[in-house]
């Protein structure tokens, strides 16, 4: 697979389908990216689990926290890794010997493997690298565009609120960079036929 670029549809099929999320790295640190995106995605309703050797045992934001991978007794959809990429082979490895095993390895913002990344795929794990869930969740949802920011989500529907507010917004957004939309498609369609 290109790592380059993900389409949306892959993004969203990956945040909408995981529900357990094992963040290995995570840091209790209120300053750190790793905590935020961790109460980030636990406040999007996912079941997260922190995986930090310093912080076995104890809680973090309400969740037991872990050493390892193995350590963890339920099952986990994604590994979430916020180490650095020489770090990265072994927790696939690890990664590997979960049952039942994860279907996502997903590494941060400014972490790329492809010797970690080819050994998850030879696997049948889904690999995204260099990306970081919760941006990809807002930006998805369009939470992010409510500041400004361009989300490359082109619609006139009101985003769809899962709770109070709009920070809990879905994730069925269609997008300019993603899957088709049926006026893509119309037009798609109109084209063709103009060419005939």
């Amino acid at each position: 697979m290109n790592h380059e670029r993900y389409d949306d549809a892959y993004i969203r099929g990956i945040l909408n389908t995981a529900k357990t999320i094992a963040m290995v790295g995570v840091s209790a640190n209120v300053s750190r990216p790793s905590y935020f995106a961790f109460k980030y995605l636990l406040e999007r309703g996912y079941h997260m689990i922190p995986v930090n050797p310093g912080l076995a045992g104890r809680e973090l934001l309400g969740q037991k926290a872990y050493a390892r991978l193995l350590d963890i007794p339920e099952p986990v959809d994604m590994v979430d890794v916020f180490r650095a990429s020489q770090y990265v082979v072994p927790i696939v490895e690890e990664t590997l010997k979960m049952q039942p095993r994860p279907r996502v390895l997903w590494m941060q913002l400014g972490i790329r493997n492809e010797e970690a990344a080819a050994l998850a795929e030879a696997n049948g794990l889904k690999v995204v690298m260099n990306r970081c869930p919760k941006i990809e969740y807002g930006r998805l949802s369009s939470e992010i565009s409510w500041m400004g920011v361009n989300t490359r989500t082109l619609t006139s529907k009101r985003a769809k609120i899962l709770g109070g507010g709009i920070q809990r917004m879905a994730l069925d957004r269609t997008t300019t960079a993603g899957a088709a939309t049926p006026a893509t498609d119309r037009a798609v369609r109109e084209e063709d036929g103009k060419a005939s």
